[in-house]
């Protein structure tokens, strides 16, 4: 019986492993690792504690995907009152997006949607049945994925129908369940790492369209 190689992924910025879980969700068969500079105790697979920015160009060309989330701070919102004061946050999309360019391997930049990637796609919590708005852009390189209509948000945070994952929460009561139940994110405790991540179902419809991608690719190779 000849055995499977499981798919080798790597998340970069992987915070407690948001992206990383969707992906997992999407496929069992699935070697993934997650690399971010702070120590991720509750990171629920293979850890590496460095700088993304110290990855040796050597090391990518062994995975078959690559997911990276850099640092949001510099373009939310929430934190523009602070870079009005000059407050400086990391910028690391157009660094990120040279290195994995210069992988040649397949790979998704995630961000808040006024960060600036390329924004093949948006995806919110309402279109995956979430207590969650959560708008999320995708600049996606080496395949694609189907846009899914924006579905009309049925509710509002103040009725209790959505909570808002970030601060201290805008669902009126803020609690770490509201947290984990609105994202599905159950493993970690860390409230503010649960703001910082992204929704695994937004993870896993992407990496399945990967998935997709990859079978016709080696179709085509037969």
């Amino acid at each position: 019986m000849v055995k499977l190689i499981p798919l080798r992924v790597l998340d970069l910025f992987c915070c407690k492993g948001g992206a990383s879980q969707g992906i997992k969700n999407a496929c069992d068969d699935v070697d993934i690792l997650g690399v971010d500079i702070l120590e991720k105790t509750d990171y629920p697979f293979d850890y590496l504690r460095m700088d993304v920015m110290e990855i040796e160009p050597e090391m990518l060309k062994h995975y078959d995907f690559i997911w990276a989330s850099p640092p949001c701070q510099s373009y939310t919102y929430a934190s523009k009152g602070a870079r009005n004061k000059g407050k400086k946050y990391p910028d690391l999309i157009s660094k990120t997006r040279e290195m994995l360019l210069a992988s040649g391997k397949p790979f998704v930049i995630e961000n808040v949607t006024t960060a600036p990637i390329i924004k093949d796609l948006v995806l919110c919590g309402e279109m995956f049945g979430l207590r969650i708005i959560r708008h999320r852009a995708f600049e996606i390189h080496g395949f694609e994925v189907e846009k899914i209509p924006h579905k009309k948000h049925i509710g509002k945070v103040k009725d209790g129908h959505y909570v808002t994952v970030a601060g201290h929460g805008g669902d009126g009561k803020a609690s770490l369940k509201a947290f984990q139940d609105a994202m599905e994110i159950t493993w970690t405790k860390d409230k503010k790492a649960i703001c910082e991540a992204v929704p695994p179902r937004y993870a896993e419809y992407i990496f399945l369209s990967f998935l997709k991608w990859k079978k016709e690719q080696e179709q085509r190779q037969k």
